[in-house]
């Protein structure tokens, strides 16, 4: 039986309070969804110890409930690449599904926010040497599937050295280089 919902004395429930604190952060972000993410993630990270933040991993692992931001739509590539995110650093291999990463691919590749992955990938050709599929026009940039998907979503730097052809020149000078030289300010 599930729990009924505490309501303040005006009607707002816990989700309304999540909601307005998001809607703050946001704010502070100035819009920028990756900047939201991150300020979120860091003040989680903060909370001591990290033995409560395990918990509350293993609380919530089973769970059906979507994510905030996200919607049934967007969840499977939502999980394929934070899988991904999670495993590469550590150096783990997580293999992603080619069919999964595939119909992902797809998703991200016809939606706009938060992405824009047409937008900023324009000019090129994304053809996955492991499965078939493709987007894109222009000059080709060709890489396994799971590695487009990581690209399509923003992680340009962990999906570069496993692409090839003329694109990656275009990738490089576009989202590498510059982040390269801002750093050098």
């Amino acid at each position: 039986m599930a729990r009924p919902r505490r309501r303040s004395a005006r009607g707002y429930g816990a989700p309304d309070f999540r909601a307005g604190v998001h809607a703050c952060d946001g704010i502070r972000a100035r819009g920028s969804f990756h900047r939201v993410n991150h300020d979120i993630a860091v003040r989680h990270a903060a909370r001591p110890p990290t033995t409560d933040i395990v918990a509350e991993l293993r609380r919530y692992a089973d769970s059906r409930r979507l994510p905030v931001m996200t919607n049934y739509r967007n969840i499977l590539f939502d999980v394929l690449v934070h899988a991904q995110d999670i495993a590469i650093p550590l150096g783990r291999e997580y293999p992603m599904p080619s069919e999964a990463a595939r119909v992902g691919a797809d998703r991200v590749w016809t939606m706009g926010w938060p992405f824009w992955a047409r937008r900023r990938l324009r000019g090129l050709r994304l053809v996955a040497g492991d499965i078939d599929w493709s987007a894109g026009a222009g000059t080709e940039l060709r890489g396994p599937i799971a590695m487009l998907l990581l690209l399509l979503t923003g992680r340009t730097t962990t999906a570069l050295p496993h692409l090839s052809g003329g694109g990656v020149h275009i990738i490089t000078e576009r989202f590498v280089m510059p982040q390269a030289a801002a750093g050098q300010g």
